[in-house]
């Protein structure tokens, strides 16, 4: 007797682009905000499609943070980490963070960290962990870039890495908050230069 394999149809929609098509209704609504008829009128399927790929509103709402966390959330460190002089590098992290929070490809401003995923916590479980993994990860990650210039010898042997890197991280907060406001990022970007150089500051 052959058993044959049921195969489900395969998806009609690209799962990448439905994830942050979730992501902008739930940065723009909140968790609670986002009703299911939002989430699927803006990824353009239908509900059972969307359980069937994601699960549940809660599991939708997981992938979303964690396809953030593997994205966005990175893309200053990576600039950090790329740029050798330790003055350009804190720059160029500023800079695009402040590029971020003011012209995200979504038409969302600010961190959809700091501004949406942070008030459910407490709420949707999984996201306190998540949250506090990704500020950890960004913090070791800050503080390794001003260890190595220290290794170099760019930077004094004394020089406190680690606090500077919570510094840097409450300064990406900073703008993400300012760049939610609505504060234009020219006036912004002008003030990165006093920023490294007081992050430089022996």
């Amino acid at each position: 007797m052959t058993v044959t394999k049921k195969i489900g149809r395969p998806r009609s929609f690209d799962y990448d682009t439905a994830l942050t098509q979730a992501m902008t209704v739930f940065w723009e609504k909140g968790y609670e905000g986002a009703s299911m008829r939002d989430l699927t009128a803006a990824m353009g399927i239908t509900g059972p499609s969307l359980y069937a790929a994601f699960g549940d509103k809660q599991g939708l709402f997981l992938k979303t943070v964690d396809h953030y966390c593997a994205s966005d959330a990175c893309t200053p460190l990576v600039v950090l980490e790329a740029e050798e002089d330790i003055g350009k590098a804190l720059h160029a992290f500023l800079a695009d963070v402040i590029r971020s929070a003011t012209e995200h490809e979504s038409g969302a401003k600010g961190c959809f960290l700091a501004s949406s995923v942070v008030s459910s916590a407490g709420q949707v479980d999984g996201i306190a962990e998540r949250l506090n993994a990704v500020t950890a990860d960004a913090e070791s990650r800050l503080t390794a870039r001003f260890e190595k210039e220290v290794a170099k010898g760019v930077l004094p042997p004394d020089f406190p890495a680690r606090e500077r890197a919570s510094m840097l991280f409450d300064l990406r907060q900073g703008y993400m908050f300012r760049g939610r406001a609505g504060w234009p990022a020219e006036s912004m970007i002008a003030e990165i230069p006093g920023r490294v150089r007081l992050l430089l500051t022996g």
